[in-house]
């Protein structure tokens, strides 16, 4: 994407910020920033403050959290169109990341500085509403990834991760990035994924997986409990 026309034109992307008066589009668009971010990159870590509002006009970012233990918990993905709750978290409580931003693929965002974003705050009404109702939004989607690790089967949740990740009857991932992606022990899935084998629905190589029987895994991840 040309990074100029995405400065002249980014907010038009952004349904609740084309809705801001044109004083506060030229303030936004003359103090804000168009930044570009390869694959693999750390976009915010642990313990650091945040300086900046990211607003994703392409890629995705994966925020996840470890523990003491080493063990990676997926908590949300943020895609284009999007801003990060965390992010937004902390602005508004001046405290310091507790999780990782990752780029899963080359990103590109609109960087809006704290001060630009305490001012607007304070000021627009309008601004105040873009942010809040992204921020319950993302609020509402966590509440709901807590809600499936803490009470879903996990042979319902792993079957339901299987399709979503599945391209061509074949799933490329190890057994540790679905354990992050579900907030489990890679242990857990290792015993799940060796059950479904059993039954003869997936066939399991080196960072692969194929699905045989698709139509239980469908069954099974519509499962209501």
């Amino acid at each position: 994407m040309d990074a100029q026309i995405a400065q002249d034109n980014w907010i038009d992307r952004f349904a609740g910020l084309s809705r801001l008066e044109p004083a506060i589009k030229d303030l936004l668009v003359t103090r804000s920033q168009v930044v570009d971010m390869p694959l693999g990159a750390m976009i915010f870590g642990p313990d650091k403050s945040p300086e900046n509002l990211l607003l994703l006009l392409s890629g995705t970012v994966r925020v996840q959290q470890t523990s003491e233990a080493g063990r990676e918990v997926v908590l949300y993905r943020v895609h284009a169109g999007e801003s990060c709750v965390l992010t937004t978290a902390c602005l508004l409580a001046y405290e310091d990341y507790s999780a990782e931003g990752i780029a899963e693929t080359e990103v590109q965002a609109v960087a809006i500085p704290r001060k630009v974003f305490d001012d607007l705050i304070s000021q627009s009404e309008a601004f105040r509403n873009f942010v809040f109702t992204a921020y319950s939004k993302r609020i509402t989607d966590l509440f709901h990834v807590i809600d499936e690790i803490a009470f879903r089967r996990m042979d319902i949740r792993l079957a339901q991760k299987l399709l979503e990740l599945e391209k061509g009857g074949v799933v490329k991932s190890t057994h540790q990035k679905m354990a992050a992606e579900l907030g489990t022990a890679r242990e857990v899935i290792s015993r799940q994924l060796s059950e479904f084998q059993r039954r003869d629905w997936i066939v399991q190589t080196r960072g692969q997986i194929e699905l045989k029987d698709r139509a239980s895994i469908e069954k099974l991840g519509a499962s209501e409990t």
